[in-house]
């Protein structure tokens, strides 16, 4: 294969659609499937001599000017082809102060992304997160706010503006779970549960359509108690139901931005707000309906959101992925 002569176009950024390289080679098959190039690299603080590589997607050639428009699916330094070269990316985190939540902030941030960790009232468990971020070498800021509130995603998403510039990433993973038979359910419960599993995913949705970067992605919190279907469950499974439906629906309409929409749906996952209110020994039992024979962590279901806002992930939209061990 010839090695294509390219050059780096300083003013587009990696992993955004329509990344140009000029290259003066016959082989466009060759250069369809992997363009290396050499550059100074100053926007990654990487040596002036390293090369990167850029698997190309859908790779149109003007003959006539040798430019060649493509979207690359993954970028990686040679010759070391494990480390993976990001861009600076700004993830929004709802719940971020404890359980997945906070495990998923964490996770984020040791992938590169700044982060604007939400909480609603555990200012505290919010600080104890930004304080072991920043610690890491990582950038992010705590911010205030009740999901259930219209006004609290627009206010994230202005932090994120202000404090990082935009938003890439949404994980939309704040909710409540408040169990009892649907005879014995209150109205106030009710309501609590969709103002907050569903309004305040519906509204982060609702943001990040509108001002989430091209070549980003959404990840709502459901539940794999959607396909259980256990007693006492029901408003809880019906709220992250619609969850999964309006994913669905939204990765449809913001494909053409390059931005993929999943739900990710875990299974039992030791939690406060799993745990609390059960008895032990329904605990163990739990553990043993697993093939694993335990329960999920946090940090398991923060993997696999990394999976879908990674470089990884770029073909995965529309889909709900039920992070559970296999016990559904």
């Amino acid at each position: 294969m010839t090695q294509p002569n390219l050059v780096f176009h300083p003013h587009k950024t990696l992993g955004k659609p329509n990344y140009i390289h000029t290259f003066n080679s016959e082989d466009q098959h060759a250069c369809r499937r992997v363009c290396i190039f050499k550059t100074s690299l100053e926007l990654f603080s990487l040596p002036p001599t390293s090369c990167v590589g850029s698997i190309l997607d859908n790779a149109t050639r003007d003959t006539d000017t040798d430019v060649i428009k493509a979207r690359p699916s993954r970028i990686f330094l040679l010759p070391n082809r494990e480390r993976l070269v990001h861009e600076q990316r700004t993830a929004i985190v709802t719940g971020a102060s404890k359980g997945i939540g906070a495990a998923i902030a964490l996770r984020l941030a040791q992938d590169g992304h700044a982060i604007i960790a939400n909480y609603a009232s555990d200012e505290v468990g919010a600080n104890e997160i930004v304080d072991a971020i920043k610690k890491a070498g990582g950038q992010v800021i705590a911010v205030q706010g009740d999901i259930s509130d219209a006004s609290c995603m627009p206010r994230l998403f202005d932090a994120a503006d202000q404090e990082f510039g935009s938003v890439d990433v949404l994980v939309n993973n704040a909710g409540i779970m408040r169990l009892s038979a649907v005879a014995s359910t209150s109205d106030a419960d009710f309501e609590a549960h969709c103002a907050i599993n569903i309004g305040g995913v519906f509204r982060g949705m609702r943001e990040a359509a509108n001002r989430m970067n091209e070549g980003g992605a959404i990840i709502s919190l459901s539940s794999s108690v959607v396909g259980l279907y256990q007693p006492a469950y029901g408003v809880y499974a019906a709220t992250k139901a619609a969850v999964e439906v309006m994913t669905h629906v939204l990765a449809k309409e913001l494909g053409s931005r390059d931005i993929t929409v999943n739900a990710v749906a875990p299974g039992p996952v030791g939690t406060d707000l799993f745990i609390t209110g059960k008895p032990e020994g329904v605990i163990e039992s739990i553990k043993e309906t697993n093939p694993f024979g335990r329960l999920g962590t946090p940090e398991d279901i923060a993997a696999a959101v990394s999976l879908l806002v990674g470089p990884d992930g770029r073909w995965i939209s529309g889909q709900t992925l039920r992070a559970n061990g296999g016990i559904v």
